[in-house]
């Protein structure tokens, strides 16, 4: 790797970066980087040292192996420590670091007017005392419990409380469905589950406690009901702007089972001495999107993802004791967890923890709340800047948005525009993008420029972070080195990669690492470019990226087959200018049925049921028949070149019947949006 070289125009960070920064130039970030790959013990051991440590680690910081040819896989940092997340990133500040009055978290609710502030003193209180709620509850280490609350601080207080008596969370994002929510509560095990009774998403009203019970309800169906209690918040958000109350939810209940949030918390004691954890005990379990239909359970531990969270944030951000800090994700995904809560409450960092959405009540939404704190670092995904972009500049101009620094995109490559417009007309032309590439996997960013440090190409995810050491392989997994384009995979663990799928470690293997022995398979495709730097090229497999937000193909056709006028359907994925990408379905129907809007509604409403509003298809084409080789394959590559228009399809040689195409391609304008 060398300084790179101008390959059309380069962005160069601003001088008065470099004065205070973490990694202050270039040259920098290649002695650290260096010294990460080769002396990995003393380059961890220096961040662990920043933490408590109950007992140290009797084994070295980082043992593997990634090769399934020579036997199990496995990563383990820190093997022998105890330690407690919660301690670290509470405790230590409060009692240690006499950060008890400093603000964590700005919360600012769907309305404007609808906020508050929390201290780190108060959040520790508030979550030690949900400890203890869970505790005369029956959870106990190790035991599971899910999370289905929409981004309000009692969905930190949990998270935070979970950790603390090691408890392992799964948080489930408040927009999935019923059906999705049964799904990761049966998987998990879990034998408590915290919601709410509602939400506002802008103007719509969500009964999160009715779609909670009918969670449960299909656990018992299924024969697989472990939640012994749930815990149910009443949200403030159920007023009006004037306050009064409007609460028109019909909460359903169930008193042998349901406990009021306020009523356990009231003579909840603040005091819960921390479970000290071994440092591979598990933290959480997240589900992301699996290209069988069936999502996976990702386990992350304790002690290697607190010290790649800490880092991350704080090279990554660039974090100084005076930021105020925004990241927009959900804490129902991987973001929210590493960016939103363990990263920056490691750093001590004081955050805007946003439950609205860009454009409720107005589209200044965002730029009002950068004002209103005085934000220095956002970090935002490139859905959101796509939505903004279309209302134009005049909706900034009426914020003053000149604390902002550092600038941040998450969950998908950026597009050039969209790149140049959060540069220049969001950050002034005078704030680094720091364009993160990373999974649920990963645990943290692995791809990334660093502010002061990385001269910026939009649209790069530029070079690696400390102790990740990515390369690019082609079809037979041999390393192609310089400029080259293939499967982007990773060498080696860093100390926050997920340890295994909840309960299948086979799984685990086989997607990983099994297509390469040796490499740890990220399902993306990468390009180095001449000067080094890494370029997303877009997923390799089934997937879809809808904004930001990974959706498997086989789960999206799975769910429109349980129509029963449907026998077969696919799926692939169009361009979409503001969501990256959108989904478009061919479904085949059953004999004498027939295709209209009425049908398209239908298996629209029936996806959305079964995964989520994320997950509604933006196009239903009827399909007489599929393309399909002679062995009886879909071929993908085919429906997503008739999705997007394409005619020049290449070999079609290998058709059963190469006819069908042009069918689709006849039907394509009767596709129903």
């Amino acid at each position: 790797m060398v300084v790179p070289e101008s390959q059309g125009k380069m962005y160069h960070p601003p001088l008065e970066l470099h004065r205070d920064a973490h990694v202050p130039d270039f040259s920098s970030y290649l002695v650290m980087y260096k010294r990460s790959l080769e002396n990995p013990e003393a380059f961890w051991k220096e961040v662990a040292d920043e933490f408590f440590w109950k007992k140290p680690a009797t084994s070295p910081m980082l043992q593997y192996n990634f090769d399934v040819t020579k036997g199990n896989i496995f990563v383990k940092c820190m093997e022998g420590a105890k330690t407690n997340i919660c301690y670290n990133v509470l405790d230590r500040h409060v009692r240690e670091g006499n950060l008890g009055e400093k603000v964590a978290y700005y919360w600012e609710g769907n309305l404007p007017e609808h906020h508050t502030t929390i201290t780190y003193g108060q959040l520790l209180s508030h979550s030690c005392r949900c400890a203890n709620v869970l505790k005369q509850m029956g959870v106990k280490k190790g035991d599971r419990v899910s999370i289905y609350l929409p981004m309000i601080p009692e969905l930190v207080y949990t998270v935070l409380a979970c950790a603390r008596i090691g408890a392992v969370h799964s948080v489930v994002f408040a927009g999935f469905s019923s059906e999705s929510l049964c799904e990761r509560i049966m998987d998990a095990k879990s034998s408590v589950l915290v919601t709410a009774d509602g939400v506002y998403r802008g103007d719509k009203l969500i009964n999160l406690k009715e779609i909670s019970d009918e969670a449960l309800e299909k656990c018992v169906e299924k024969g697989a009901s472990s939640v012994a209690r749930c815990l149910v918040i009443k949200h403030q958000a159920l007023r009006t702007k004037t306050g009064a109350s409007c609460n028109r939810l019909q909460t359903p209940w169930d008193s042998e089972r349901d406990v009021w949030w306020d009523e356990a918390m009231s003579d909840s004691s603040e005091e819960c001495e921390p479970e000290w954890l071994d440092a591979e005990d598990p933290l959480f379990i997240l589900y992301t999107s699996g290209s069988t239909g069936k999502p996976k359970g990702v386990v992350h531990t304790v002690a290697g993802y607190l010290l790649y969270t800490f880092l991350t944030f704080k090279y990554v951000f660039d974090y100084q004791h005076h930021d105020v800090y925004w990241c927009t994700a959900d804490i129902g995904w991987i973001t929210g967890h590493s960016y939103i809560i363990y990263g920056p409450l490691a750093n001590g960092a004081t955050s805007v923890l946003f439950e609205g959405i860009p454009v409720h009540p107005h589209v200044g939404r965002f730029w009002e709340i950068i004002e209103r704190y005085k934000v220095t670092k956002f970090y935002t995904a490139p859905t959101a800047i796509r939505l903004l972009m279309k209302y134009g500049q005049e909706p900034l101009q009426k914020y003053d948005l000149s604390s902002l620094r550092i600038l941040g995109t998450v969950g998908e490559p950026i597009n050039p525009e969209a790149w140049q417009w959060f540069y220049e007309v969001v950050g002034q032309s005078m704030c680094p993008v720091v364009d993160t590439f990373w999974q649920t996997e990963t645990g943290g960013h692995v791809l990334t420029p660093l502010p002061a440090a990385t001269p910026l190409k939009p649209g790069s995810a530029t070079f690696p972070f400390f102790g990740v050491e990515p390369t690019i392989l082609n079809e037979h997994g041999e390393e192609v080195e310089g400029e080259a384009e293939g499967y982007l995979v990773f060498r080696k663990p860093w100390p926050g990669i997920m340890r295994t799928v909840y309960e299948n470690h086979e799984r685990f293997e086989n997607t990983y690492f099994k297509k390469f022995p040796g490499f740890y398979v990220t399902g993306d495709g990468g390009r180095r470019d001449k000067d080094g730097y890494f370029w997303i090229t877009g997923r390799i497999d089934d997937m879809l990226n809808v904004s930001g937000h990974l959706l498997s193909t086989a789960e999206v056709e799975a769910a429109l087959t349980l129509h029963p006028a449907v026998s077969e359907a696919a799926v692939v994925s169009r361009p979409h200018t503001v969501k990256g990408e959108s989904l478009y379905c061919f479904v085949s129907l059953k004999d004498c049925k027939e295709f209209d809007k009425k049908m398209a509604d239908e298996l629209k409403r029936l996806v959305r049921e079964k995964i989520g509003p994320i997950a509604t298809p933006d196009f239903i084409q009827n399909a007489p028949a599929l393309p399909k080789t002679r062995s009886g394959k879909i071929m993908r590559r085919i429906l997503r070149q008739i999705a997007r228009n394409e005619k020049d399809l290449g070999d079609l040689s290998t058709l059963a019947d190469p006819k069908v195409v042009e069918v689709l391609f006849s039907q394509r304008s009767e596709a129903t949006a």
